[in-house]
Parts: structure tokens; C-alpha cells; sequence
């Protein structure tokens, strides 16, 4: 409930719009930190589709690497080494996308324990300020 602040507030009228925005502000809050709590699985699992690909990308570049060893070893053609860059490359791609999805994980847990520390923060200084007045 907004109450417009006027030069002729009384100190009991002043308390009550601060009552009224610090229990928005903490609901606000709430909210806000559900909805993020909401969305972590979400993040969690496109982080995990990442460290999957990645994984698939390794293993095919660890078959790239064997294929190359077989063939520079059966005997020393060019082929063995396009093995070796096309192996080289899926893992560069591999290791890219394993650090995407652990940034995302990382990203998906810390949000909601940030907003969690905030809406404490919050609680704790109304508590102190309802004490001290």
C-alpha cells in the first residue's frame, strides 16, 4: 500500500510506510528466490548435456588418436596424420565444452545461494532496527 511521504507525516504514519515497504521488499524478494530455485534443474541439466558431449567428444577423439597411432605405425602415410589433427581438434572441442557445462552448473547453484544470503541479510536488519526503535 503506497502512502505518498509529505513534509506533515507524523513519526507513527513514517513507520507504517516503512513497515508496509520493508514487508514488500522482503515478499519481493521471497519471490524472487523462488523463481530462481525453480529454474536451477533446468540449468543443472543443460550443464550435465554439455559434460555428456563432451564426454562423447573425448571418446571420439581418443579413437582418433588410436586410429592414428595404428596407421603411423602400419606405415608412415598422410593419413595418420589427419588422424592425429582430427583427434586434436575433437578433444580442443571437448575440453570448451566441458568448461561451458561446468560454468553453467556453477552458475545455476550460486544464484539461488545468493539470493538465499540476500533475503538473510534483509531479515536481519529489520530485526535490528525493530529492536533498536
Amino acid at each position: 500500500m503506497e502512502h505518498p511521504i509529505t513534509e506533515n507525516a507524523s513519526t507513527i504514519q513514517l513507520l507504517g510506510q516503512l513497515k508496509d515497504q520493508v514487508s514488500t521488499l522482503v515478499q519481493d524478494e521471497i519471490r524472487l528466490a523462488q523463481a530462481e530455485i525453480a529454474a536451477t534443474p533446468k540449468r543443472i541439466g543443460m550443464g550435465a548435456g554439455y559434460f555428456g558431449a563432451s564426454g562423447l567428444l573425448a571418446l571420439l577423439g581418443l579413437g582418433a588418436f588410436v586410429t592414428a597411432a595404428i596407421l603411423g605405425l602400419a606405415e608412415a602415410i598422410d593419413g595418420w596424420l589427419a588422424a592425429l589433427v582430427v583427434g586434436a581438434v575433437l578433444l580442443a572441442v571437448a575440453g570448451a565444452g566441458a568448461l561451458l557445462g561446468k560454468r553453467k552448473v556453477d552458475q545455476a547453484i550460486e544464484a539461488p545461494k545468493t539470493r538465499v544470503e540476500s533475503v538473510k541479510a534483509d531479515v536481519t536488519e529489520v530485526k535490528e532496527h525493530h529492536h533498536d526503535g
